[in-house]
């Protein structure tokens, strides 16, 4: 056991678990004021259900022993963290103890289905929110975690790289979130202005969030280590250039410099460079950076020209996002950063196919299990507000709580 490599990922796992009240924040601040609470609700309640189902089965179903040798889920040896003891594992995190690993895996199983509750905001029961993601947990993110970190795993096996989730957290989110605001409808607007209510809130969250992702990314190293430095500033350095096309797309598109813009562009940023950060050096994250903030603008204005209702832009900035860092991943991964691993612009282009095949398992893998749990949750709950709690807004409506009393 290393004691410093320890110290570290204790820091990183709580930087990451304070990228649950950042997202709910960032949310908070999107949504009309009536909506406040309920929204803050589903990151927070979220990483409390999460950790219960994580100790329980999450974490066994994604990193116990694989079931039947095809790659696909582990087993039970790890149920209620048993077997998870002080001392390192010898596959997993090596010089930590490895219940500090669950720990730190832990908190990206809560902040993954936290993300899609942005694609429902303003419009979904609580009951409903609470049944889909304890299934969607259990369902999605644990086989996804096990096929791509698992060394049983059949993505780890094909050669995927996915440093610290984009694949795993951001594209299963994003897509996720498409599928659940095309069948769960569009809001009702009767008039009201759809604007954020407080841009300063949602400002402070994107600040957090970026904060957080420094142990989100630099502490998937699992080590205090020159990968974690690496993967900390190619985590800054994509943000910042992300921020920057962001706000540039919106200038030139209406004329005017927006602040919510800047935070949707780093959150852009993060989420594209998380898949790559171990593995690209700041010039391929600067290119990242640069490209993703204009690409997921973009995909906000698609996205509203289509009428699908993904409240606040889920799919864009994490399904777009995920998808083009792990495709960048096959193209500018280098062996500066890891020997062992490259990409394209150094003549490994089977990576790049890698990332593709990674790419479109998890998208379909979402998509048809997503389908799948929300109508199920639809026919045991019903899963959308009635109009007249939508109207009154659902934090009077569920939680008989106001965020503003004037």
């Amino acid at each position: 056991m290393d004691t410093g490599d320890t110290a570290w990922l204790l820091m990183s796992t709580a930087l990451v678990m304070i990228m649950l009240p950042g997202l709910a924040l960032f949310y908070g601040g999107l949504v009309r004021r009536k909506n406040v609470l309920s929204t803050i609700m589903h990151s927070f309640f979220g990483l409390a259900l999460v950790s219960v189902v994580w100790v329980i089965i999450g974490f066994s179903l994604a990193f116990g022993p694989d079931v039947g040798g095809l790659g696909l889920i582990g087993g039970l040896d790890f149920a209620f963290f048993n077997n998870v003891g002080l001392e390192p594992s010898e596959t997993y995190a090596t010089t930590v103890p490895f219940v500090l690993f669950g720990a730190f895996q832990l908190m990206f199983a809560a902040i993954t289905p936290a993300l899609i509750t942005g694609a429902f905001a303003e419009r979904k029961r609580f009951s409903a929110f609470v049944l889909f993601t304890l299934l969607w947990s259990i369902f999605v993110y644990s086989p996804l975690a096990h096929w791509v970190w698992s060394p049983d795993g059949w993505l780890f096996k094909l050669g995927a790289l996915d440093f610290a989730g984009g694949t795993v957290v951001h594209i299963s989110s994003g897509v996720s979130a498409l599928v659940v605001a095309l069948l769960i409808g569009r809001r009702a607007v009767n008039g009201e202005p759809m604007e954020p209510h407080d841009v300063p809130m949602t400002v402070l969250g994107a600040g957090l969030l970026w904060f957080g992702w420094f142990g989100f990314n630099a502490g998937s190293a699992t080590a205090a280590n020159g990968i974690a430095a690496n993967a900390f500033m190619v985590t800054n350095t994509a943000a910042a250039a992300a921020t920057i096309t962001w706000v540039l797309a919106s200038y030139f598109h209406k004329g005017k410099v927006s602040v919510v813009g800047a935070a949707c562009g780093a959150v852009a940023g993060l989420v594209a460079i998380t898949p790559a950060s171990g593995f690209v050096g700041v010039g391929g994250a600067l290119f990242i950076g640069l490209v993703v903030g204009g690409l997921c603008y973009s995909a906000t204005l698609l996205r509203s020209r289509l009428k699908i209702d993904d409240a606040l832009d889920v799919f864009a900035v994490h399904g777009v996002g995920g998808m083009f860092g792990a495709v960048a991943t096959g193209v500018f991964a280098t062996a500066a950063v890891q020997e062992a691993y490259t990409g394209l612009l150094e003549g490994n282009g089977q990576q790049l196919v890698t990332q593709l095949i990674a790419v479109g398992a998890t998208v379909a893998f979402a998509v048809v299990s997503t389908f799948v749990i929300v109508k199920v949750v639809d026919v045991i709950l019903g899963i959308r507000v009635s109009a007249t709690d939508e109207e009154m807004g659902i934090d009077l409506a569920t939680h008989g709580e106001a965020a503003y009393q004037s």
